[in-house]
């Protein structure tokens, strides 16, 4: 039973009571979503650093592979061709070419997938996004 001046919702509460809940119940909201803000920043943040760990690994990785293909399989192919009647130093600077591309190869590749947890879809915030969403609909809700 509402008098005239004083329109209740159904409720019972009035147009001025809902807005000063509102009101009052905003920057309890607003810390909410702050708060979850940060957690999931700092789990797309976690992904990152596996994606940083994951390419750091793959440089070292192909630096190391690098040295020790050039020390085992460069002297094996140098020997190689030599016996085909190449001369020693040409075969020699054959050998670690052929070497030094297939490690670059190898490495880009590792770095590459490494690099991969870097996208930008990683750093979407899609859970505060979805909150914010049905904290504004509750919002027009009570309006």
């Amino acid at each position: 039973m509402s008098m005239a001046g004083d329109p209740r919702t159904d409720s019972g509460r009035s147009l001025p009571e809902l807005l000063g809940s509102l009101v009052s119940d905003l920057p309890s909201l607003f810390r909410k979503e702050i708060q979850l803000a940060k957690a999931e920043a700092g789990e797309k943040l976690q992904k990152s650093i596996v994606g940083i760990e994951m390419a750091l690994g793959g440089a070292v990785l192909g630096i190391a592979a690098l040295v020790v293909l050039l020390g085992a399989v460069v002297s094996m192919l140098t020997g190689i061709l030599v016996s085909q009647g190449i001369a020693e130093h040409t075969a020699g600077a054959i050998s670690a070419l052929i070497v030094g591309v297939i490690v670059a190869v190898i490495a880009w590749g590792m770095a590459q997938k490494g690099l991969s947890h870097l996208k930008a879809d990683n750093f979407k915030l899609e859970r505060t996004a979805a909150s914010l969403g049905r904290d504004a609909d509750v919002v027009k809700e009570r309006l």
